[in-house]
């Protein structure tokens, strides 16, 4: 059993990482993106690549899976920044098949590496100078760390004026329009911004599974990306990372439901689908901002007490 739950909250991370770049995209930009997994992939496959093909470290790795997922999140926002949302939402859903049909289609790295075989035997960090148990220890804290920085870096970004012209496009383009900003770039740098997080969740994901193809990144696994962010709380940061754990947790669940529910592994499986739908379901008509809604910034009571102070100083008794 802690075997198992250290399993899962590194998993619960990683895709806490990757629920947090499509809170930046979605919940703060307001960008409607159907193609995120791609993101995924991408660091995935080119971290992959680096390490186990061309031969490099890890950090060359996860800095080329982040940049190459940055750079396909500026690349398919190019033409398409102008765009409205439901044309927006297609057009990144294309994108990322296209991206999944060429890996699925091109060997790389020898006979039965890449392509539909996927690849296998990709190298962990410290696996041969750890046991078993010691570097799933390794590789959670590994990915906390990380959680964290990127949790921190984002949090960051909010509070800085690009993250408030962000949240401004979320609300419509005429606010950043009537400010002077250009609309279409602000969406290829959070596209780029977003897709370097999710590439850094894919590089994980990677190396601490060891096996990865193309059938791991079907659409279906945005809809689980999109779950977190809804059920979390779309705009809230935190929130993502609570539905990354409440998603996964009910996905993971099933090993366990098996042995006692009447039903073949495969319904059990489905079964969890349902779930998390019912659940979103559930959500949105109860709690449409989330479990842990986005804080709302007011200052209605912060101008009241400017013009309370600014009366008292003006009154007859300060003379």
């Amino acid at each position: 059993m802690i075997d198992y739950l250290v399993y899962l909250l590194t998993i619960v991370g990683i895709w806490g990482i990757l629920s947090l770049s499509l809170n930046l995209q979605y919940g703060i930009t307001g960008l409607v993106n159907l193609g995120h997994i791609a993101f995924f992939m991408l660091g995935a496959y080119i971290s992959t690549i680096l390490v186990m093909v061309v031969g490099t470290g890890y950090v060359v790795g996860f800095i080329g899976g982040m940049l190459a997922a940055a750079a396909f999140g500026a690349l398919i926002a190019l033409p398409t920044a102008h765009l409205q949302q439901d044309y927006w939402a297609i057009s990144t859903l294309a994108a990322a098949e296209i991206v999944r049909l060429i890996f699925k289609n091109e060997t790389i790295g020898g006979t039965y590496q890449g392509g539909p075989y996927g690849f296998s035997g990709i190298p962990q960090p410290l696996k041969d100078s750890l046991s078993s148990e010691a570097f799933g220890w390794f590789y959670l804290g590994l990915t906390a760390v990380l959680v964290a920085a990127a949790l921190v870096a984002l949090m960051w970004l909010l509070r800085m004026p690009f993250g408030r012209v962000l949240k401004a496009m979320r609300e419509g383009d005429e606010v950043p329009l009537a400010l002077g900003k250009n609309v279409g770039n602000l969406r290829i740098r959070a596209m780029a911004l977003g897709g370097a997080v999710a590439g850094l969740a894919g590089a994980l994901y990677a190396h601490f599974n060891a096996f990865i193809d193309p059938t791991y990144f079907l659409p279906l696994e945005t809809f689980l990306v999109w779950a977190m962010v809804i059920l979390g709380g779309a705009g809230n940061y935190v929130g993502a990372l609570v539905g990354a754990l409440i998603v996964q947790a009910i996905y993971n669940s099933t090993r366990f439901v098996a042995g006692v529910v009447p039903l073949d592994a495969d319904t059990v499986g489905s079964l969890r689908m349902i779930v998390i739908g019912v659940l979103i379901i559930l959500v949105i008509h109860y709690m449409p901002r989330g479990l842990v809604p986005e804080r709302s910034r007011r200052y209605a009571g912060t101008a009241k007490k400017t013009e309370g102070r600014e009366h008292v100083r003006t009154s007859p008794s300060q003379g």
